[in-house]
């Protein structure tokens, strides 16, 4: 478990340099289409997902090592701790209690990291199920649309059978806008991202870097989705959509927004601005963004060619030639009615 937790350790310090440079390109990206953003996050996602040995090695990757924090730090720690005591027998003694500190505090610190994710998954749990009940009366309205007294402002519910919730009272125009924003989530499957990313801070709850950028993430979503609901509108319909962001988010509570499993509305007035302000990027503008992205995931989805595993990989490929070179030997012999032993592999 203690190994387990440091190779999550590892990964959360590696990803929070790419969190840090993607919070920069976002400002940089500024004026150019939201889903880029979602690129950026997509490729963090893959870091914290995907295991460092088994990405490509590339010289132009900007990761310095897959194991900032070495399985020793443990060891160093025990001897830091026990280092204040008297030493009792000889030094050899000495060090075993030192380890043992160390393999006794990498302990308590996995223990307290699988503590904390059960207690992410249980609000998870929880907060779905409040919403259930909150919702039991609500009115199908039409097929996937139902209307609830419970709802504050418009939201998805649902992972695999999504259904839209309406608070009472919307007029027809404002129900066509904030229903056209709903389908558009649940057609591009942001429904499924909030979950998925909320379950990826789960193991990585002790990275304050990574609840930034899951709040980020969540704002970015709602950006994205305005822009594919307004990219055809003229300005007087962009100014009713906006209008229904805001009637929708005058009774809009907190706990509706905290709620992982519920896809609700954030940011209004950030997003209220950009619907107003929106122009189609630029043709040069998207490549660009486009060419950003593939750039990062080359340089951050890779790890580095360094002299220390370079004779480790040759070795690997010498290992290799041997062998196909013995069982090309073998298969030979054996027409002829001869055999060879087995090779020794180093």
């Amino acid at each position: 478990m203690e190994q387990l937790f440091l190779t999550i350790l590892n990964r959360a310090v590696t990803a929070g340099w790419l969190v840090l440079l993607v919070m920069v390109l976002r400002v940089v990206l500024k004026k150019a289409p939201r889903a880029a953003h979602y690129g950026l996050w997509a490729i963090v996602a893959v870091r914290l997902l995907w295991p460092g040995d088994l990405l490509p090695r590339a010289g132009v990757s900007l990761v310095p090592t897959t194991e900032p924090i070495s399985g020793d730090v443990l060891t160093a720690a025990g001897t830091a701790v026990s280092g204040g005591l008297p030493a009792v027998g000889s030094p050899a003694g000495a060090a075993e209690t030192a380890a043992r500190t160390g393999q006794s505090l990498g302990h308590i610190a996995a223990v307290v990291w699988l503590v904390g994710m059960a207690a992410m998954a249980l609000y998870l749990a929880g907060s779905y199920v409040r919403l259930r009940v909150r919702l039991r009366t609500a009115v199908r309205l039409e097929d996937g649309v139902w209307e609830s007294e419970q709802a504050p402002s418009p939201f998805v519910l649902g992972f695999i059978r999504p259904r839209i919730y309406l608070p009472f009272g919307l007029d027809r125009g404002s129900r066509d806008y904030v229903l056209a924003h709903e389908r558009t989530h649940i057609r591009h499957r942001d429904h499924w991202v909030k979950p998925l990313a909320f379950l990826l801070l789960a193991v990585y709850w002790f990275n304050p870097l990574l609840w930034a950028a899951y709040v980020l993430l969540c704002r970015d979503i709602e950006l994205a989705c305005d822009e594919r609901v307004v990219r055809d509108m003229t300005r007087e319909d962009r100014a009713a959509y906006s209008q229904a962001l805001l009637q929708c988010s005058l009774n809009r509570r907190r706990r509706l927004v905290l709620c992982p499993l519920a896809f609700g509305e954030v940011g209004v007035r950030t997003r209220v601005k950009s619907v107003l302000r929106y122009r189609r990027p630029a043709v040069w503008l998207s490549a660009a963004a486009v060419l950003l992205c593939a750039a990062l995931a080359v340089t951050f989805l890779t790890e580095p060619k360094t002299a220390e595993n370079a004779p480790a990989e040759k070795a690997r490929t010498h290992n290799n030639d041997y062998v196909d070179y013995f069982q090309r030997i073998q298969k030979k012999e054996a027409q002829q009615g001869r055999s060879v032993d087995n090779p020794v592999v180093i």
